[in-house]
């Protein structure tokens, strides 16, 4: 698929602020494990091509398992992550042929993802950036520490909270996607790429404790 966007969910994490006996990914979310969510609506997705699942060593046949069970077509590899989630991702882009104009990078643990805001992420794409990613205003003051004192307190209106999915020129990821850091962003914005911002969405939380769970369970229920 020449010109194609590609998406990459990176589910490889291990979740164990959770308290559950398995993977982030696999806790329950309803009837299905959280991994199902993100990747219904990504398969629902008309801007989306196909999809690259990154999962745990031997977690590799439940994820096929489950994609098949929820009829995601679009899902065309499921590999095993790596130690870090920079190194998840490169697993992830191994699998995205070398002609994809698009990769998105999105994290299984945020599942609600906005049915518009991979459209928004295209277009700034479109636009001439190197890569896009959502975002919402700070609402605390932020304060940059060393050790146990403060040395800086960034202005609030030029700090934003970044979410995924995180969408980039695949070439570009690429060529940056060697380095270790905590998005693809900042590796994008490392090598001297232009990241644009588009409007974030409250509900793209990130489940990281049992009480986010509840949290979007019962925005799901709602």
């Amino acid at each position: 698929m020449p010109g194609s966007t590609w998406a990459v969910v990176v589910a490889a994490g291990r979740g164990e602020r959770l308290g559950d006996d398995r993977p982030k990914a696999f806790a329950r979310l309803g009837e299905l494990p959280l991994l199902a969510e993100s990747l219904r609506r990504l398969d629902d997705c008309d801007d989306v091509d196909a999809i690259v699942v990154v999962v745990p060593p031997e977690w590799e046949e439940p994820a096929i398992l489950l994609a098949e069970e929820i009829g995601a077509s679009k899902v065309a590899a499921v590999v095993p992550g790596g130690e870090t989630r920079s190194a998840s991702v490169r697993a992830g882009l191994e699998e995205v042929p070398e002609d994809a104009a698009v990769v998105l990078v999105h994290d299984a643990a945020r599942p609600l993802l906005p049915p518009n805001l991979v459209r928004q992420l295209l277009d700034a794409i479109g636009r001439g950036f190197d890569g896009a990613v959502p975002a919402l205003p700070v609402a605390d003051t932020v304060k940059r520490v060393e050790g146990d004192v403060v040395v800086e307190t960034p202005a609030r209106a030029e700090l934003v909270a970044v979410q995924t999915p995180q969408a980039f020129v695949a070439s570009v990821l690429r060529a940056a996607a060697a380095g270790e850091g905590s998005d693809c962003a900042s590796l994008v914005e490392a090598a001297g790429g232009r990241v644009a911002v588009v409007p974030g969405d409250e509900r793209l939380l990130k489940i990281t404790t049992p009480a986010d769970l509840e949290r979007v369970r019962g925005w799901l229920d709602g």
